[in-house]
């Protein structure tokens, strides 16, 4: 018997290794299953090379054992195995020496997250849940004996000759005191799932203490491998049935069966060719939604997918989906998870997986991409970066491509994609130049039209001119403003329903606009694309919305009004005018500038250090009452001045609801002075 001491000190390592090595520790299971693969995978690349034969009634397989009452769970692989000199040279110093360097390099860091893997400490993260760890092996090589290790705390071993019969490894731990939830079927299963799903190799989980499971099959169907307990003859069925002449008879209807009752099969917890290993031909649309569900427990079908199949440069597999979204994007929560060699790693490496992508859901398999390195490691690993650029190509690609061949889908979807895009369109630069020009807009006309094909619809129309650029006295467009084509929008079709209106009626159309993201979006469309220029349709009335020239005489009487209005209002910011629109239904409407509105916009997105936005309330408005309404009539002929004041008040009111929600204050007095003007009709 061979012992040891590892001259770590437990002072050191334990603090350090349970700071940095794991930040959770049912991670032991992944590692210790991953060697176990290891080994398999070790031992098939022999057996192809000629050197093992295996022997036909046996199959590659992990076992996890659990023993509630000894408070102990077991690994056991029937892979390559070991002799005594490869358990010297794996375990007791790549491990252990491993240790040592760990925490040399280290002990001084702050920050680093999750590091295991640069020493090949998977074995000893054992230790992070057990007081004792014993390996029993047995080599594949001819004449091998069996070797037996144990070792308390990691500190101190002992090796010698062991009794285990069948090639392979088993390493059994035993739980310390605040881990005896690693010998509990349902939470090891738990982790199982979420590391071990689609692991290559098929993975077993039983209870030693249990009694076992039994079920029933038909004798027909019994394997060479089952354990038989008890041999049933099910006896037949029979019915009573009238003949002809009335007298009744009992009949067989179904013969008598031989049965078997086993104890029952064991079925493996992992699913070892998951779809992201097959290609994309052999797999079908129902194959890819079942595994959607599977795996993201979403119940709702994901609008479509990307299946990603890469041998070279680099080694990539996995399956995007995109999922029914419908809602701001800053609300979206998507998933993608990542695996090395079907070995989970982590969810959402923003390291691995572009920002913008993480609003989907997926799996991405890369053996180039480390089994367990610090996210500094993988911002430096060319690989990585390669691998995130090959992905968001691949995505803009897919999209591009629906949208040159399958259009009617690609509408179909878009409002519930958009929002990605358009974050995808802010945050990655090459992704962006990818998809510009396959974004679409939504009009009010229920269109759907790309940048370039609104530019070519807008060619032919008169609108023209900016709310600002009216303010400050233009009379024609700034020179870097002529090229531009004005794109017209709207955020809320219901609230903003008077100004949709008005558009239709004057036959023109607008996009829409409905999410958060859109107003940093177009502001970066304008300036990266530098031909297209939005306003949302209550920036400024336009000529095709006035219906006659006004004469110099009605312009006096205008211009008095506007001045009468604004002592009302006292809104100094606040500029009025008076027009003929061509809806006749509308009394008045307000206007504010592109620029103003935005600003406010943003200020009211992101706080601006606790300042508040309707401090500049008015800053670029224009109230605009509509000459052909009756009520502004009245208010030219001045034939109620009792009433005048209130009607100004109920005018601006009535415009700002369609531009804006009024504020607690305003929506108290626009009720007591409608409830009063309805009184005066008396």
């Amino acid at each position: 018997m061979k012992k040891g001491n590892l001259s770590i000190n437990s002072e050191n390592i334990f603090p350090i290794i349970k700071k940095w090595l794991y930040s959770d520790h049912d991670i032991f299971v992944r590692e210790l299953i991953s060697n176990a693969t290891d080994a398999i995978t070790k031992l098939k690349k022999l057996s192809l090379a000629g050197e093992f034969t295996k022997p036909e009634d046996e199959k590659y397989k992990i076992e996890v054992e659990i023993s509630p009452k000894q408070k102990i769970i077991r690994f056991i692989d029937n892979g390559i195995g070991m002799t005594e000199e490869e358990v010297e040279k794996y375990i007791n110093q790549i491990a252990f020496s491993g240790a040592v360097d760990f925490i040399e390099k280290y002990k001084d860091k702050a920050n680093e997250e999750q590091i295991i893997g640069h020493f090949g400490l998977g074995f000893y993260s054992a230790f992070m849940v057990a007081d004792k760890v014993t390996i029993d092996t047995l080599s594949y090589k001819e004449g091998s004996k069996p070797v037996h290790w144990v070792s308390d705390g990691g500190l101190e071993f002992e090796m010698g000759e062991g009794d285990k019969a069948t090639r392979g490894t088993s390493i059994t731990l035993t739980l310390n005191e605040n881990c005896h939830e690693f010998a509990n079927e349902f939470r090891v299963r738990e982790i199982l799932n979420k590391y071990c799903s689609f692991m290559p190799e098929e993975i077993f989980l039983k209870d030693i203490d249990a009694e076992e499971s039994t079920e029933t099959i038909d004798s027909s169907e019994l394997l060479d491998t089952d354990t038989v307990i008890e041999n049933i003859i099910e006896p037949a069925k029979t019915e009573e049935k009238e003949k002809e002449d009335g007298t009744k008879e009992v009949v067989e209807v179904e013969p008598a069966k031989e049965k078997v009752k086993i104890v029952k099969r064991p079925v493996p917890i992992n699913d070892i060719h998951p779809l992201w290993t097959k290609h994309p031909n052999e797999c079908s649309d129902e194959e890819y939604i079942e595994f959607y569900r599977k795996v993201f427990m979403d119940y709702k079908e994901p609008l479509f997918w990307i299946h990603l199949n890469m041998d070279y440069p680099f080694n990539l597999k996995g399956i995007l989906y995109f999922p029914k979204i419908n809602s701001e994007y800053d609300s979206i929560e998507g998933t993608i998870k990542l695996y090395n060699n079907q070995v989970f790693i982590a969810d959402n490496i923003k390291e691995v997986i572009p920002e913008f992508l993480l609003l989907l859901k997926g799996v991405i398999d890369s053996a180039d991409i480390p089994l367990n390195v610090s996210r500094s490691a993988l911002q430096n690993d060319g690989s990585v970066k390669k691998i995130s650029e090959y992905i968001a190509k691949k995505v803009a690609d897919k999209l591009s491509g629906m949208c040159k061949t399958e259009r009617d889908k690609y509408e179909k979807y878009w409002d519930d994609i958009a929002p990605f895009i358009k974050y995808g369109y802010l945050k990655d630069e090459k992704f962006g130049k990818k998809v510009e020009e396959y974004i679409l807009f939504k009009t009010i006309n229920d269109k759907y039209l790309t940048v370039d094909e609104l530019i070519k619809e807008n060619k032919t129309d008169e609108l023209k001119g900016l709310a600002d650029e009216k303010s400050a006295g233009d009379e024609k467009p700034k020179e870097n403003e002529e090229k531009k084509t004005e794109i017209f929008y709207v955020n809320d079709v219901k609230e903003q329903s008077q100004y949709v209106n008005i558009f239709k009626s004057a036959g023109k159309d607008a996009v829409v606009l409905p999410h958060s993201i859109d107003v940093p979006f177009i502001s970066t469309l304008e300036m990266k694309r530098g031909d297209v220029k939005f306003l949302r349709i209550d920036s400024d009335v336009s000529d095709d919305m006035r219906s006659e020239d006004v004469s110099e005489e009605s312009k006096k009487a205008y211009d008095e009004l506007c001045e009468k209005v604004k002592g009302v209002l006292h809104n100094d910011k606040l500029k009025v005018s008076v027009e003929h629109l061509k809806n006749d239904e509308i009394s008045s409407v307000i206007t504010i500038s592109e620029e103003s509105r935005r600003m406010q916009e943003m200020m009211k997105q992101y706080g601006m250090m606790g300042m508040d936005p309707s401090m500049f309330g008015g800053e670029g408005e224009t109230f605009v009452l509509n000459a052909n309404h009756p009520l502004v009539k009245e208010l030219l002929s001045d034939s109620h001045k009792e009433y005048f004041d209130m009607i100004c008040e109920q005018l601006y009111d009535m415009a700002s609801i369609s531009h804006s929600p009024l504020s607690p204050e305003r929506m108290t007095a626009f009720i007591k002075r409608s409830n009063e003007l309805m009184l005066k009709l008396k």
